[in-house]
Order: structure tokens, then sequence, then C-alpha cells
């Protein structure tokens, strides 16, 4: 991966005297500058395997027709040949001759004459201008090149400190954290974006729920706590899901435990905002499969009612103290069993109507699982309609 080059230096570098070395320069308009980015004629996009960066720092990207970046450059050809011609701007550019062509991040060019070395002829398909532009302040159209997320070569300092600079996706998710704002979701209140870096939230003192009731105070919490502290994390997942949001990492290891048994939802590492009432993962990312909907597990497929399994997941930590989902099963066997229709047994002491609500969680059908909001209500309203008999028992 390597770095795009920022717009002042490149534009510190075009000076006043690019006529005289024009006459010095045959072949370029302009002379050298700015540096040039070579692109090869014809082709597809070949989007390299970025799960592996090892290999992305130490091989070349291939693209557009099998050139490898690393060791080979190509010249795009001009309008009268096949080459690639629709390019779009990676940076704004302000002209410095009647010649230029002063345009912004986002515009799309037909590319008419690309002979004269580091400055092209371009007419803008957003206002029909024609003129020069930098042939390095550009890039194909769906190419590597020309997404946001692209940096080019970089080492892992470099790559850490680009992920935390203003403007990149990191600062968006956190921004976007931020606006999720509820009483039952941890609190997001600054980002330390310089190293050392830090994540400042809200101090919740119990620490997470796994470890609270396997280790801790929880340990001795009857049903009626243990309830209770789930109608919280579906208030709050309820409250995510009207935002149109997904947790995607819901479980007790991820819900945080302060003072009078409050649980609130934190580690939104994996939260998407959805369109369309679907997410799909990147392939090779990784999730957590015990807790993970079948859908979402095989075929990276994410929506709020894979949250709801999640859900159903964290109920059996809840009522068993943070036992593991599915004892004595390893990853494999859990999907290929669950797949095959088995769902985990009634806990020990679990009332049967609360094992029943899980199982509606693990539904086949994600649009047969219950809502959030269904689930808060049920949750809240718990020892009035549904266990009004309820006598607590040894273990809950």
């Amino acid at each position: 991966m390597g770095c795009v080059q920022c717009k002042d230096k490149e534009a510190a570098k075009l000076t006043d005297d690019r006529e005289t070395s024009l006459s010095h320069n045959s072949g370029y308009r302009y002379g050298s500058d700015p540096t040039p980015q070579h692109y090869p004629s014809f082709g597809v996009t070949t989007i390299p395997n970025y799960n592996n960066f090892h290999s992305a720092a130490t091989q070349g990207v291939t693209v557009f027709g099998g050139v490898h970046t690393s060791s080979q450059s190509g010249t795009l050809r001009s309008r009268g040949g096949t080459g690639v011609t629709l390019f779009v701007a990676l940076y704004d550019y302000e002209a410095r001759t009647e010649d230029d062509l002063s345009f912004r991040k986002g515009e799309r060019f037909q590319i008419l004459n690309s002979t004269e070395g580091d400055w092209w002829e371009a007419r803008s398909l957003t206002t029909g201008g024609t003129g020069y532009i930098p042939s390095n302040y550009v890039a194909p159209v769906d190419s590597i090149q020309a997404e946001d997320w692209y940096f080019g070569k970089l080492g892992r300092k470099d790559a850490e400190r680009q992920l935390l600079s203003n403007g990149n996706s990191f600062l968006e998710e956190a921004q976007i954290m931020k606006k999720l704002r509820h009483d039952k979701l941890v609190q997001l209140y600054a980002v330390v974006s310089e190293e050392p870096i830090y994540i400042v939230t809200e101090y919740m003192s119990k620490g997470s729920l796994l470890d609270f009731l396997k280790d801790g105070e929880g340990r001795g919490l009857k049903l009626p706590n243990l309830v209770d502290m789930a109608a919280q994390v579906a208030a709050g997942m309820a409250y995510i899901e009207r935002m149109n949001y997904i947790h995607r990492d819901l479980r007790s290891a991820n819900i945080l435990v302060g003072d009078s048994l409050v649980c609130k939802i934190a580690d939104f590492g994996l939260a998407r905002l959805i369109e369309d009432n679907e997410y799909t993962a990147r392939q090779g990312a990784k999730f957590p499969i015990k807790w993970t909907a079948p859908e979402a597990a095989l075929y990276g497929k994410f929506t709020i009612k894979s949250d709801v399994w999640s859900f159903g997941i964290l109920l059996t930590e809840l009522v068993t103290k943070g036992r593991v989902p599915y004892p004595g099963m390893n990853n494999r066997e859990v999907l290929e069993q669950v797949e095959r229709g088995y769902r985990m047994p009634c806990p020990q002491d679990c009332p049967t109507s609360l094992h029943e609500l899980m199982v509606q969680c693990w539904k086949k059908d994600p649009e047969e699982r219950p809502t959030f909001e269904y689930l808060q209500a049920f949750l809240e309203d718990y020892f009035t309609a549904t266990e009004p008999q309820y006598q607590p028992g040894d273990n809950l």
C-alpha cells in the first residue's frame, strides 16, 4: 500500500517557469512536473487481497489488463486509441494559466489527449469545460486509486497516522458513534487521534457483563435482575434498530455494567449504518461465530435481525452466568449443527417461557425473528404478563 501525494505538495511544484521548461522538454507541456502516474491502456480492474497486509505491502497491485504496477508502467492512449478515457479528480485544482482547467475533487473527465506528458487535455463532464489538467490529480474511474481508502505504499506507522487523520473513515465512524445518544449505550466522549491513541468513553464501574457474571457480584444474581439487565440491553438495541444501525458484535463481553446493575452496550467497532435493511461484510472479515446468525456467518449478510439472533445467545449467557455458548462444540461444529436445525436446549433452571423467547430469536428465517422493540416490551413486563408465579430457585 502506498501514499497518494498530497495536493499542496504537488501544487508547490507547479512553478511559474513552466514555459521555460517546455522549451527544454519537447515531449512535455510543462516539463517534468507534476510527478506522473502511469496507467495501462485497457483491461479489467483486479482488486488485490488486502486482508493479507504482508503480501499487499511487498507485491505490486494488478490493475487494468493484468499490468503489475510495481514493475511496469503504461501510458494512457489518446482519444484515437482504445485506452481508458474516463477519469475522476482526486483533489481540487485551480488553473494557473488560461489553458489550464480548474476542477473539484470528484469531477469526471473525458481525456482528449494524453500525449503531452504529465499534462493531459480533458473535458469535464461536470462543467463541460475543456483544458489541461495535471495527470497525477486524476485516476481512472472505478480504479483502486480513485477509492478514498487507497493510499498506495505505506509503512505500518504511516498507515496508522493516515487511518487516524482528519477526513478518513475512522474519524467518520467515530463521529457517527457520537450521534448515537441513548442512556443504554456507552457514550463516546472523545477520540485522541495523536499517538498514543485513546478513545474516551463514559466510565462503567463493574466492567464487562461477562466478567461480572463469571467472577464478580453477578454470580449470585437471581432471574429478576438478569431479566432486567436483558431488558436494558434490548432497550439500547431497540434504539439502534430505530436509527437503522446494526451492531454485529452483540454479546456479554461487549456489555458494560455500572452501579445499580445499569447495563450499556459498548464496542461499536463492527457497527454499521445500513441501507436497504442489509449490510454485506467484506470477504475475510472475522466475527464471533457462536454469537453470529447463520446467514451472517456463512454469507456475510447482516441485518438488525442477525443482531436479534445474537441477543438470543446473550440471553443464554445471562441465565448460565457467562457460560460459553454451545458447550463442547468448536466453531465449525456450531455452523454445521445450526445449519441442520440444532438449537441450544433450555438451560438449567431457566423458565420455559424465556427459552421460548431465545428460540424465537434463532428462527432460521430472519424475518420471523422478533424486533428489539418487541423484545424490550416482553422483558420489561416479563414478571407481570409471562411469569407472575415465579419463585426463586437455587441458581435463578
